[in-house]
């Protein structure tokens, strides 16, 4: 089949690019690799800007309809007691809170939403294998669906598929590695109405556990040093129980509802970033130019911000049928900054606060700037600005 633009990977950057494409009425088609988009433990965190741009977009009344928690401040648990991280509630922005929403629900809705344009095609089970190249130019990609070979020969390919994207491997571009001091176990326990609600985040000698209010079960990150799964493993079940139940005691009465490891997923960390996000025919987007740390949760934030300014960027070109490599350089020159910055942050926090921590044998007690943030509560807007909105938020092209 020919298309304008081909987007690989279904997931939140790459349908928002497909939707606004489509919008403008520009041709593409989406390949997604999965039947569906239902999958565990998926990052399910939308933003204050992801929030603003679904408003641009005429989609909110559609969020709010979806299953969704409402979270407004960011609380973190030391040795010396409970500190305010970030409150979302002083930003001045029509949603000033973080809405946890199962991304398979939100990806629907995007893609929902796509299909009213009669230029937006989504194809699942579509799973890349190569790319289409004439003179040094990619013309499209070649895709499996079942034993059939599947071609797209389009104006542009997108690469939106991941850390591990295809169209990068197909390319043979390496991203520069910034390295990560943990990797992240992910599961979930039922939520009783007496445990309160919210983001809290639990520190205790060389382990950490974020817990994420989802209404009905609590959807949590067990932060683990680099590379020391097996380790974890090797020490037993009942030992990782217990070491759940002592860093939140109020768990202790069902953490034993996990009996098995194949209830907790590993998420490896990887901070890294590509110096070139495109070549003639093909652009990066997404954690294929620059996967993010899980710090701050703004990972599919800066995703979709990418595909924002990608489509404002290449829709005029698109539409003139004129689009050259100069402007796919220039989203870029656009995301670098903020892609960069959000990086620098999370590596610095990395190093100062999460890496001493897992190296820890003793109590933790909160850093100075937690304490600080305590008397001067006006402080407080900066870390929920840098989760809440990112660097340089991007708003929609007219459509």
């Amino acid at each position: 089949m020919e298309t304008d633009v081909c987007v690989v990977g279904g997931g939140p950057a790459g349908l928002v690019h497909a939707l606004l494409l489509a919008r403008g009425g520009i041709r593409v088609t989406v390949l997604e690799k999965h039947p569906t988009f239902l999958r565990d433990f998926r990052g399910d965190t939308v933003h204050p800007s992801t929030l603003t741009l679904l408003d641009e977009l005429g989609l909110g009344e559609r969020a709010e309809a979806l299953p969704h928690r409402k979270v407004y401040d960011l609380r973190a648990a030391f040795a010396d007691g409970v500190y305010e991280v970030a409150s979302f509630r002083g930003l001045r922005m029509p949603h000033p809170y973080i809405m946890f929403v199962p991304q398979w629900d939100f990806l629907e809705m995007i893609a929902d939403a796509a299909a009213d344009h009669p230029t937006f095609t989504l194809l699942r089970e579509r799973e890349v294998t190569g790319l289409l190249c004439e003179d040094g130019v990619v013309r499209g990609v070649v895709a499996r669906h079942g034993d059939e070979r599947v071609e797209v020969r389009a104006r542009l390919t997108v690469a939106a598929d991941g850390r591990h994207s295809a169209v990068r491997r197909e390319l043979g571009w390496q991203p520069r590695e910034y390295g990560a001091p943990m990797d992240v176990l992910w599961f979930r326990l039922p939520r009783r109405e007496t445990d309160g609600s919210g983001l809290d985040l639990k520190v205790a000698a060389g382990r950490l556990m974020i817990l994420i209010d989802r209404g009905d079960y609590w959807q949590i990150a067990y932060v683990i040093p680099k590379g020391g799964y097996d380790a974890v493993v090797a020490r037993g079940l009942p030992a990782w129980r217990d070491s759940v139940a002592a860093i939140t005691p109020m768990f202790a009465d069902r953490i034993g509802e996990v009996t098995s490891w194949d209830q907790i997923a590993m998420l490896t960390v990887r901070v890294n970033r590509l110096n070139t996000w495109h070549a003639p025919g093909v652009l990066l987007i997404g954690d294929a130019a620059h996967a993010m740390s899980p710090i701050g949760g703004v990972g599919i934030n800066l995703a979709v911000q990418d595909a924002v300014a990608a489509a404002r960027i290449l829709l005029p070109p698109l539409t003139a049928g004129r689009l050259r490599e100069r402007d796919l350089a220039a989203v870029r020159r656009r995301r670098r900054l903020p892609t960069a910055g959000t990086q620098l942050v999370q590596r610095v926090l990395q190093r100062g606060i999460l890496a001493p921590v897992l190296g820890s044998t003793e109590p933790i007690p909160a850093p100075f700037f937690l304490k600080l943030m305590r008397r001067v509560p006006a402080l407080r807007r900066v870390p929920a600005r840098f989760i809440g909105t990112g660097l340089r938020p991007e708003h929609a092209p007219p459509g």
